[in-house]
């Protein structure tokens, strides 16, 4: 047996680091299901590791299965992810009002959760991207997309959307369905240089959990300020200053898992009171932390 095929045939790993993407997305009614309340049940989300070609520019893959209609909420995080839905119909919620989503699609990052309806008997592989990773497969620049879900044919060529589609709806499993995704995204990965700088700077965020301010990223990288958010852009897919707060919006995230005390929090994520962290909390999940954490 290949190496390729060893990946594709084994049982889908669990990364500590996803298991509050599968929790928030699919498994909270506090954060997924916000009309009903409801548990979801019957929910499939199998991650798998892309192959090391990939990994620097792709977290994972994930095939998500839910046998029922549901209404739920999606959190920013800090990547853009492409959808394949090879069965069902997802939608959109935008003030009451549900807007169909193309089968094959990409979602841009955001600093607001969103709200989805999918129809019964849905199955969609799911490409979360790394931070860096989106423009290395596309010509677009990933701040073109923020906030934004729309066709997967508006970044790539439509046929071969079209043919990636066809593959998938004949697919017999998981293996056979990220392989067919993985061999598209392997053929319009572009031989080019990812910007050292901008990387840096994500990881400068990173370690600061998202509390660095964009003029010590400037210092310790020697660069003004205009320049590197102009870079950072095109690339990440949003401003240093968005994409800082969305780290620190997922590390808290964390520690409300964890059961700190808001007073807690605020302290060590450097808001300026209490009021300042609710209302940011608000516009990432619509829900002020005391109501969102009865529900962890």
């Amino acid at each position: 047996m290949t190496e390729m095929n060893r990946r594709y045939s084994q049982k889908p790993y669990q990364d500590n680091q996803y298991r509050r993407v599968i929790r928030y997305f699919y498994a909270r009614p506090a954060c997924t299901v916000l009309k009903h309340r409801q548990a979801i049940t019957c929910m499939k989300f199998a991650p798998y590791i892309p192959t090391a070609l990939l990994k620097p520019f792709i977290r994972q893959y994930v095939v998500a299965e839910n046998d029922n209609a549901n209404e739920y909420k999606v959190l920013p995080a800090p990547g853009l992810v492409i959808g394949f839905q090879y069965k069902g119909q997802l939608s959109r919620i935008d003030n009451n009002q549900a807007s169909k989503l193309a089968t094959a699609g990409i979602t841009g990052i955001s600093d607001t959760f969103k709200i989805f309806r999918n129809s019964a008997n849905t199955g969609t592989v799911l490409v979360y991207f790394t931070e860096t990773g989106f423009t290395r497969f596309a010509t677009h620049l990933a701040h073109e997309i923020f906030g934004l879900s729309v066709s997967l044919d508006h970044i790539f060529d439509r046929q071969d959307v079209q043919e990636v589609e066809e593959k998938l709806s004949h697919a017999t499993g998981d293996g056979q369905r990220i392989k067919i995704v993985e061999t598209f995204l392997l053929s319009r990965l572009k031989d080019i240089q990812t910007d050292q700088l901008i990387v840096e700077a994500v990881n400068l965020i990173y370690a600061s959990k998202g509390a660095i301010r964009i003029s010590a990223i400037c210092e310790k990288l020697y660069i003004s300020q205009s320049p590197l958010e102009k870079r950072f852009r095109k690339i990440v897919g949003t401003t240093p200053k968005k994409f800082a707060s969305i780290v620190r919006f997922n590390t808290v995230l964390d520690q409300l898992v964890q059961a700190k005390s808001l007073t807690d929090i605020c302290f060590e994520h450097n808001f300026f009171d209490q009021a300042h962290f609710i209302k940011d909390f608000k516009q990432f999940t619509g829900e002020t932390p005391e109501h969102f954490k009865r529900f962890l």
